[in-house]
C-alpha cells in the first residue's frame, strides 16, 4: 500500500506542516517530522477532514459577502494571503530539505562514500571533527547511526534503500506454523527439563539419582564439567533432562539451558537457602519464560531449615509456594537418600501435562542447537533437542548461517542411532561448520535449499552489523527512540557495592517509568559487573548499570 510523507499530504492540503502536525496529534496519529511516513486510510481521512472544512469555509465566505462589512472583508483577506505566503514558504524550504536526503546500500556505510555522497569534501569531514577531539580515518567503515550523525552537521539525512528479498528461512517458519494450526496433527511431546541452581546445592547428585548412575562422583571437583542432555522413564512416560552447570565460569552454559528447555527445577539447599547463583538462575529462567518447580535439596540434613528456605524463596524472589497460598510448586527432597524424588518426577509430568508442551510427530525435524563444538576426530559437532518431526542420517540440515547434511547421530550415550525423534537429545556429525548455540536447527529437502537458507542468513547477519555496529540496544539508542509512539520496554540489570545502594537504584529507576517507557528489572546484584551479567543483558537485550562497582576483564571483552 503506497504512504505518503507528512509534508507531501501538507502540500496537497495546501496548509503548513506545522499545522498538519499538529492536527495529527490531536487526532492521535503520533509523526516524529515532515518526513514521517503516513498509511494510505491516515492520508484518506485527513484529506475528507480537510474537504470537509473547505466546503465550511465557502460558506462563510459566501455569507460574508452579503454583509457590507467591507472593512472587515479586507482584513480577513489580508490574513489569509499572508497566511498563504507564509505556508508557501515554510513549504520550500521543507521541499528544499527533502530533497538533501541520501539513500546508501549498507555495503556504503564508509565514511569516503558518504562524503562523497553528501557532497562533503573528506578533509573537511575529517578536520572538523579532530577539531572536536574525534579521529577518523578516510575509509572507515561507519553504522548507520553515526553515518546519520555526520550527515545531519551538513544538512543531509542518510536512509537506507529498500530492498524487497524473499526470506527463504521465513518462508521455512510459516510452513512449521501453518503445521501448528492444525491441531488435529499435534500431539503431547515429552518435556525438556533443566536443572539449575547454586554450585553445591546437589544439582548432578538429583540428576545421578533420576537416572540411577554415579556421575556425580566421576565430575572433577564436584562439578558438572559440560552441558549433558539424556531421557529418563518414569511410569511410561519420557522426561528428558539437561544438566547446567551451577558454577560461577560456566554461567554461560546456564543461559543455553534455559533457552533450550521447557519447564526448570530450581535446587535449593534446605541448610543454605537461596545463594546468589540461586538469584541468577531464576532470573535466567525467568527470562526463557518457563514454569519453575523449586526442589529443596538436603531436608536430610540436621540444620535443614524448609520454612525458612520457603520464606527466602517468597521474599527475594517471589516464589510463594502452594501451601502458602502461592502458585510455585515446592518439593522437599533429598536427593542423597532418595525421599521426595517420585514426588518431583510426578510434579514435573503434571506441569507438563497442564503446559499443554505439543509438536508435530512426523516430517522434517526441527530442533534447537544447546551446544556445539570443534571436534578433532569428526568436525563441527552439534548437540540438538528435537523439538518437532524425526531427524534422520542423511538428513540436509541447515542451522543459522551454517549447513550440511547429517552423516551420524549418536545419543546421550555416544551410541551411533538412526533416528531421534521429539524431544530427543542428539549429537549431529556433519555441518560444514560449527552452529552457534541457540539456533533453530531445521531439516530441508536438499542440499541446494540448504545452502540457499545458510547463505541467505549470513548476508542478512553481515548487513545487520554494518548497519548496526552492535547487536544489542544502547541506553542512548533506546532514548533515541523511545518517542516513536508505542510504549518501549527498558530492561535493566542494576549491579552495585551494596545491598543498599542496589535497593535505593532500584527505587529511583522505578521513579522515572512514564507513558512511554516501561522500566524492567531483570535482575540485580551486589560485587562487580560479570560474564554472566553481560549473557543475561545479550539474552534479555538489557542495559547494565553499575554504581561503584569495577567490570571484570571477561566481561567487558564479551561486552
Amino acid at each position: 500500500m503506497p504512504k505518503t510523507r507528512v509534508y507531501e499530504l501538507a502540500k496537497r492540503l495546501k496548509i503548513s506542516t506545522r499545522e498538519l502536525m499538529d492536527e495529527l496529534e490531536e487526532l492521535g496519529v503520533s509523526v516524529k517530522s515532515h518526513m514521517s511516513m503516513l498509511d494510505e486510510e491516515t492520508v484518506n481521512i485527513i484529506a475528507s477532514l480537510y474537504e470537509e472544512e473547505k466546503k465550511e469555509t465557502k460558506i462563510v465566505k459566501i455569507s460574508e459577502k452579503k454583509r457590507p462589512k467591507k472593512e472587515e472583508e479586507k482584513e480577513i483577506i489580508v490574513d489569509e494571503e499572508e497566511k498563504r505566503k507564509k505556508s508557501e514558504e515554510a513549504e520550500r524550504a521543507l521541499e528544499e530539505s527533502s530533497k538533501k536526503v541520501v539513500y546508501l546500500d549498507p555495503e556504503e556505510l564508509k565514511l569516503n562514500i558518504l562524503a562523497e555522497k553528501i557532497k562533503v569534501p573528506l578533509s573537511k569531514i575529517i578536520k572538523d571533527h579532530f577539531m572536536r577531539g574525534i579521529i577518523l580515518r578516510p575509509a572507515q567503515a561507519v553504522n548507520l547511526e553515526e553515518a546519520r550523525e555526520i550527515a545531519t552537521q551538513y544538512g543531509w539525512n542518510v536512509e537506507l534503500k529498500e530492498e524487497i528479498v524473499s526470506d527463504p528461512l521465513e518462508a521455512l517458519k510459516a510452513n512449521y506454523e501453518k503445521l501448528y494450526n492444525d491441531e488435529s496433527k499435534l500431539v503431547q511431546r515429552p518435556p525438556v527439563v533443566t536443572v539449575m541452581g547454586h554450585v553445591d546445592h546437589g544439582k548432578t547428585t538429583l540428576l545421578d539419582r533420576v537416572r540411577k548412575t554415579a556421575v556425580a562422583e566421576k565430575e572433577i571437583g564436584g562439578i558438572t564439567q559440560s552441558i549433558g542432555a539424556y531421557h529418563v522413564e518414569i511410569k511410561g512416560k519420557r522426561i528428558t533432562f539437561i544438566d547446567t552447570p551451577g558454577h560461577e565460569a560456566f554461567t554461560e552454559m546456564r543461559a543455553r539451558g534455559a533457552q533450550a528447555t521447557d519447564i526448570v527445577v530450581l535446587v535449593v539447599a534446605a541448610d543454605d537457602g537461596v545463594m546468589p547463583q540461586t538469584i541468577e538462575a531464576f532470573n535466567h529462567a525467568k527470562t526463557a519464560n518457563v514454569p519453575i518447580i523449586v526442589a529443596i535439596n538436603k531436608i536430610d540434613k540436621p540444620n535443614a531449615n524448609v520454612d525458612v528456605t520457603k520464606q527466602q524463596l517468597a521474599s527475594k524472589l517471589g516464589l510463594v509456594p502452594e501451601d502458602w497460598g502461592g502458585d510455585t510448586i515446592v518439593v522437599p527432597i533429598s536427593a542423597k537418600m532418595g525421599k521426595g524424588i517420585d514426588e518431583l518426577l510426578e510434579m514435573i509430568l503434571l506441569v507438563a501435562e497442564m503446559s499443554e508442551i505439543r509438536c508435530i510427530p512426523e516430517g522434517n525435524a526441527r530442533g534447537v542447537i544447546i551446544e556445539s563444538e570443534l571436534d578433532k576426530g569428526v568436525g563441527p559437532l552439534a548437540t540438538a533437542i528435537i523439538k518437532d518431526g524425526i531427524l534422520r542420517a542423511g538428513d540436509y540440515v541447515v542451522a543459522g548461517s551454517t549447513h550440511g547434511k547429517v552423516r551420524a547421530l549418536r545419543n546421550e550415550m555416544g551410541k551411533k542411532i538412526k533416528m531421534a525423534s521429539p524431544s530427543d537429545p542428539v549429537q549431529i556429525i556433519g555441518f560444514e561448520e560449527v552452529p552457534d548455540m541457540h539456533e533453530i536447527l531445521y531439516v530441508v529437502d536438499n542440499l541446494d535449499q540448504a545452502r540457499e537458507i545458510s547463505a541467505f542468513v549470513k548476508e542478512k547477519q553481515k548487513k545487520e552489523r554494518m548497519v548496526k555496529g552492535k547487536r544489542h540496544v544502547r541506553l542512548e539508542e533506546f532514548m533515541r527512540i523511545s518517542g516513536e509512539g508505542e510504549r518501549k520496554t527498558l530492561n535493566l540489570i542494576i549491579k552495585s557495592d551494596s545491598f543498599g545502594a542496589v535497593e535505593a537504584l532500584k527505587q529511583a529507576v522505578a521513579k522515572l517509568e512514564t507513558e512511554e517507557v516501561h522500566i524492567e528489572i531483570v535482575h540485580s546484584g551486589i560485587g562487580p559487573v560479570n560474564s554472566s551479567d553481560v549473557m543475561l543483558a545479550a539474552a534479555s537485550d538489557a542495559v547494565i548499570i553499575g554504581y561503584k562497582v569495577k567490570t571484570d576483564s571477561q566481561a567487558r571483552s564479551q561486552a
